[in-house]
C-alpha cells in the first residue's frame, strides 16, 4: 500500500458507518442510493485503498457526483475529515484533465482573458444568442451551453477601476479578487472595498493575483492547483499582507488549505470579518423590501459564519429577512459541478428556486459567486425579474454616505 492508499486508508476507518450523515447529504437526498452517500462513498475509497475492489469509472463517477458541500462533515460524530478524504480519493483515481477541464483551467490562470471574455461578452449581448446557439449544436446539457446561460447574465459593475486609497487608521487588510469572481462579482469588489475604506481600513488589491486552484484542487488535480495558487500567494505574500478578505465563500477552504498554507497570510471571509468589528460610526437607509437569503454551503460548513449575513444586512432599517430553508442546504452550483452534472445541479436548484419563489422576496442575497451564478441563471429562465446580489453589496448600496 502506497502513501497515499494509507492516508486514504487511515482517515477512512474512523467512519464507524452509523448514518448520520445521510439526511444532511444531497446526493443521497436525490438519489437515494448509498453510493452516492458520505458513508458509501468512503467505503467505496476505503475498498480501493485496500486493494478489495479495483477502480473502475463507476466508482469514480460516484466520487465526482458529491457536491463536496461539508454538510456530512459538521454533523459527524466521529469527526471524518470528509473534505480531505474526498479530495485524495479523486487524486488517487484522477484521470489527466480533459479537454473542457484544460480550458477551464487555462482561463483560471488567466483573469484577465476571462475579464475580457466577460466584457466582450455583455458588449456583444451574448446572453440573448449564445445559449440557444449552443443548445442546438452541443445540446442543452452541454457544459459551453450552460455556461452560456449563466455567466453572461452576472452584473458587471460598471464604476470605476479599483485602486488603492491613502493609509487608514484601522489597518491594512488585502483583497482576493479570483479568477471567476473577478470577471462577474465585481460590484461585491467595489462593495466590500466602499465598506472597508467606510471603517478606515487600507485596502491592498495586489495586480499579481489570480485563482486560489479551488477548481484543480476539489477535481484532484493536487499538481494543477498548486501552480494555479501559485501567483496569487507569492503577490499577496510580496505585498507583506498579513490578512487576506475573501467574498467568495468557497475559495475560503483552498485559501487556507493550500493557497496560504504554511505562510503567516490570515484568510477571513468579508462578511464574517465585517460582522465582528465595529460598525456603530456608519449609517444606512432604510429599506422596504423583502429579502430572502440563501446561505451557501461554504459559508456554513468551511467558514462556519451563517449568522454574519443576517447579523450584517440586520442594521438596515425596515428591511424584512427571510432565510431560505436548510434542506436542501447546496443550491448545485458546487463550483463547476453545476456545469458537469447538469441532472443533480438543475433538481437542487429547482428545489431552492421554489423555495425562494414561496417566500416571494424583492431581492435574493448569497455569499458565493458560483452560488449567484447559477441562482441567477435559474431565475432568468422562470422569467423572474429578482435581482441576485452578494449581501456585502445590499450593505453597501444602502450606506449612508
Amino acid at each position: 500500500m502506497d502513501a497515499l492508499d494509507g492516508t486514504i486508508a487511515r482517515l477512512a476507518d474512523q467512519c464507524v458507518k452509523c448514518g448520520l450523515c445521510l439526511p444532511h447529504c444531497p446526493t443521497y437526498r436525490l438519489a437515494r442510493v448509498e453510493a452516492e452517500s458520505p458513508r458509501g462513498r468512503i467505503a467505496l475509497m476505503q475498498s480501493v485503498a485496500q486493494k478489495q475492489i479495483a477502480p473502475s469509472p463507476a466508482l469514480l463517477m460516484h466520487l465526482d457526483q458529491c457536491l463536496g458541500c461539508g454538510s456530512c462533515e459538521r454533523v459527524c460524530p466521529s469527526s471524518v475529515a470528509y473534505g480531505r478524504l474526498l479530495r485524495l480519493g479523486r487524486e488517487s483515481l484522477r484521470r489527466p484533465p480533459g479537454r473542457a477541464q484544460r480550458m477551464m483551467y487555462a482561463l483560471a490562470a488567466r483573469p484577465r482573458w476571462l475579464r475580457a471574455l466577460a466584457f466582450a461578452a455583455r458588449r456583444a449581448g451574448v446572453s440573448r444568442w449564445l445559449p440557444g446557439i449552443s443548445a442546438r449544436l452541443l445540446g442543452a446539457d452541454s457544459s459551453i451551453t450552460r455556461a452560456a446561460r449563466a455567466f453572461p447574465a452576472a452584473r458587471i459593475a460598471q464604476s470605476a477601476p479599483l485602486s488603492a486609497p491613502a493609509p487608514r487608521s484601522r489597518g491594512r487588510v488585502g483583497l482576493f479578487l479570483g479568477c471567476v469572481a473577478s470577471a462577474f462579482d465585481q460590484d461585491t469588489h467595489h462593495a466590500a472595498r466602499r465598506l472597508l475604506d467606510a471603517l478606515g481600513f487600507e485596502v491592498v488589491i495586489p495586480s499579481g493575483q489570480g485563482c486560489c486552484g479551488a477548481l484543480a484542487w476539489h477535481a484532484g488535480h493536487a499538481d494543477t492547483a498548486a501552480a494555479l495558487a501559485t501567483p496569487t500567494r507569492q503577490s499577496f505574500v510580496e505585498a507583506r499582507l498579513d490578512m487576506v478578505l475573501v467574498s467568495a465563500s468557497g475559495c475560503y477552504s483552498t485559501l487556507r488549505e493550500l493557497t496560504f498554507a504554511q505562510t503567516a497570510v490570515d484568510v477571513r471571509e468579508i462578511g464574517e470579518f465585517l460582522s465582528g468589528q465595529d460598525l456603530s460610526s456608519l449609517a444606512f437607509r432604510p429599506l422596504d423590501a423583502t429579502v430572502a437569503v440563501h446561505l451557501p454551503c461554504s459559508l456554513v460548513n468551511a467558514v462556519k459564519a451563517g449568522a454574519a449575513v443576517t447579523t450584517l444586512l440586520s442594521r438596515i432599517p425596515g428591511i424584512r429577512l427571510v432565510t431560505l430553508p436548510e434542506q436542501p442546504r447546496c443550491c448545485g452550483a458546487a463550483g463547476s459541478y453545476f456545469l458537469e452534472h447538469p441532472a443533480q445541479a438543475d433538481a437542487l436548484l429547482t428545489e431552492k428556486l421554489d423555495q425562494t419563489q414561496a417566500l416571494s422576496p424583492d431581492l435574493l442575497v448569497t455569499s458565493n459567486i458560483g452560488c449567484r451564478l447559477h441562482l441567477e441563471s435559474g431565475v432568468r429562465q422562470r422569467a423572474r425579474a429578482l435581482p441576485v446580489l452578494h449581501p456585502i453589496t445590499l450593505l453597501a448600496r444602502q450606506l449612508d454616505a
